[in-house]
């Protein structure tokens, strides 16, 4: 009996059919997906071509590997969770009255002087947040102690981004400087380290969210063991805001006064140059506390708005809900 030289069975080996499994598990299969690379100019490596397969080859193939790429994008499908099995009843109405204070960088202006008295205050509108109270209880329930209670009365707009949100609620000692002292008896919400929190997106304007990951409360005030987070923002649009998914909890929606967030996206900010951000980028990266002190002033309003008014708007049926979500 004559054996193949190695040359035949090399060359005989490339007419049997290859199974897609073996290529899916096959440390080195990803090569197939690629042209040939091109030889060097010392020609010292010849090019790896990648194996062919005819369309009589395939025939052969399991049906379970021919399967397996239709069956692995549906359980990846199946494991995105759908907003239509989320209970995003609205349970509460907070009503936010938001206005402008021209005098507030006045040299005039009397020291210590809280928003909430400001002498030539300019209306800006109403805007009303429907909650959604089932799917999120413990966020609700701050938000809605801190409005009727008035704690958010006089709090700055602290940043805006344009063309995506705005921040307002920053938590601090000086109600002169439009910062929040939360009200006595919240709860401890532990609602901020539950993933199913997080399910929502801020797929529209007008999405309510808690801030967490764009918090601006200075680190003091974090590492105090009282420490509640009332800080919160709004999306402007006109599109989503996907970088936002998955860090901050959306517990609300706005049901009337979009206009109005309209307007207060529209306010120029305050851009630094761009030598200004690379010093910036510079300090940050030595560890100079100077250089987020900076940052915090990056994208604030130029005009100071701030909330003038809140509370709450009862409602007979508390099962209302919006007419899409994300």
């Amino acid at each position: 009996m004559v054996l193949p030289s190695s040359n035949t069975r090399a060359t005989s080996s490339m007419t049997y059919p290859v199974s897609l499994s073996s290529l899916h598990h096959h440390p080195n299969h990803h090569h197939a997906c690629f042209l040939p690379s091109k030889t060097n100019h010392d020609n010292t490596h010849k090019p790896i071509k990648s194996p062919r397969f005819s369309r009589r080859s395939l025939i052969f193939l399991p049906v379970p590997s021919l399967l397996y790429a239709s069956s692995s994008s549906a359980f990846d499908d199946a494991n995105i969770p759908s907003t239509s099995t989320i209970d995003t009843t609205i349970t509460d109405r907070i009503f936010m009255d938001f206005s402008v204070c021209p005098s507030y960088f006045r040299s005039d202006r009397p020291l210590g002087a809280e928003l909430a008295t400001c002498p030539d205050s300019e209306p800006l509108g109403r805007v009303i947040f429907g909650l959604y109270g089932r799917l999120l209880p413990l966020t609700t329930a701050n938000f809605k102690a801190t409005c009727t209670s008035a704690a958010y009365r006089g709090t700055l707009v602290h940043k805006l981004l344009q063309g995506q949100f705005f921040i307002a609620g920053r938590q601090g000692p000086r109600h002169d400087r439009g910062e929040v002292q939360p009200p006595t008896g919240l709860v401890r919400n532990a609602e901020t380290v539950d993933p199913k929190a997080f399910e929502l997106r801020h797929a529209r304007p007008g999405t309510l969210s808690l801030c967490l990951a764009q918090n601006d409360d200075d680190d003091d005030i974090k590492l105090n063991p009282n420490y509640h987070n009332v800080e919160f923002l709004v999306t402007t649009g006109p599109g989503p805001c996907p970088e936002l998914d998955g860090q901050n909890i959306v517990f609300g929606t706005v049901l009337e006064g979009m206009d109005v967030i309209t307007s207060i996206a529209t306010i120029p900010t305050y851009k630094p140059a761009e030598r200004i951000r690379f010093f910036n980028d510079f300090a940050q990266l030595i560890g100079d506390e100077r250089a987020q002190t900076a940052r915090a002033l990056w994208d604030r309003p130029l005009k100071t708005i701030y909330i003038s008014g809140c509370g709450e708007l009862k409602v007979t049926k508390p099962s209302l809900s919006p007419p899409s979500l994300p």
